[in-house]
């Protein structure tokens, strides 16, 4: 029988209701996780390993270049099919995609978590291990990158997204929907996702900000990064590309320092495009060569800039990890 590695991290599929604080807190290993689920001895060896328990708002990108070295580790292994994370839903989406990114195997790795804490009423987590061992065990899996399995969905770590803030079929693909379904008996996969991509850097540059674009945004926040300054810069701007005039005149100013700033869109579904001319559009940046993020959120396109910038920081080496 194939083997399976479950690396647990935490998050809400390993907590319960603490009487004295009033809510969810951690409680759970990730052996007792999978001792919850009987059906998995028809599925897979199942190996433990507990990475961590926390929250998945502590888990930080060095964190997840670690899951993701670990996850490697695993896979060298013959015996292992593949490699199940459980994590929290709120940061998951970052972490598989960074798996996904800095990984190099090309067996399935795939992340799970719960919306429902472990003592709730018809709590969710048993069955998306199951359903997350099950995908990580099948062979139609292989070669399609670091997945994300909830709902008995299987999504793409570059398209996925977190949509609802407590509901169970949280995670959708906006724009593609997901690669897969998990049925009782089967796993079953439709769709290869394109343009995987591997970066593989000794250590991620931690200084790259996330700013969020807004009606009436002011310069203030793009001159105290251009003064600190930082290594690097994401913002998620109107539409296909499109900012208020202080937002472009903030970004001109983080550019004349030399620090590259990425645009990515706000919208959760298409690319940035330079569709339009006037000032404040994208094309309008063209002399201060800034790069387009495609179609990855603000939030993947901050940790594609941190595994590039740990290889180069050369503006037009960083452009081809984002044109591919």
């Amino acid at each position: 029988m194939k083997t399976v590695v479950v690396i647990a991290t935490g998050g809400t599929i390993a907590m319960k209701y603490d009487e004295a604080t009033g809510g969810l807190v951690p409680a759970v290993s990730g052996d007792d996780l999978v001792s919850a689920v009987p059906a998995l001895k028809d599925v897979a060896n199942v190996e433990v390993v507990e990475y961590s328990n926390v929250p998945s708002g502590h888990i930080t990108p060095k964190m997840m270049l670690e899951i993701s070295r670990l996850a490697d580790k695993h896979c060298e292994r013959e015996e292992v099919a593949g490699v199940v994370i459980t994590h929290g839903t709120d940061t998951q989406e970052e972490t598989c995609y960074l798996v996904g990114l800095t990984c190099k195997t090309d067996k399935p790795i795939v992340t799970t978590g719960a919306m429902r804490g472990a003592s709730a009423t018809g709590p969710d987590g048993a069955a998306n291990i199951l359903a997350a061992v099950m995908t990580a065990a099948c062979p139609d899996a292989v070669g399609k990158g670091a997945l994300l399995v909830l709902n008995d969905e299987i999504h793409a770590a570059a398209e996925v997204t977190k949509t609802h803030s407590t509901s169970c079929s949280t995670f959708a693909s906006p724009g593609w929907g997901p690669i897969g379904h998990i049925y009782s008996d089967r796993v079953v996969i439709r769709r290869q996702p394109l343009n995987l991509q591997r970066i593989h850097p000794e250590a991620l540059c931690e200084d790259v900000y996330l700013l969020k674009a807004y009606a009436g945004m002011d310069a203030y926040l793009f001159e105290c990064l251009a003064e600190k300054p930082c290594k690097g810069l994401v913002v998620e701007v109107f539409g296909c590309g499109n900012m208020p005039l202080p937002v472009k005149a903030g970004i001109e100013l983080v550019r004349s320092k030399g620090i590259p700033v990425i645009l990515s869109s706000r919208v959760h579904a298409g690319r940035v495009v330079k569709e339009y001319s006037y000032d404040g559009s994208a094309a309008s940046l063209n002399p201060a060569d800034i790069i387009m993020a495609g179609e990855i959120t603000g939030q993947k396109a901050r940790l594609k800039l941190m595994a590039a910038l740990g290889i180069t920081q050369d503006v037009a080496e960083l452009r081809k990890y984002f044109d591919n």
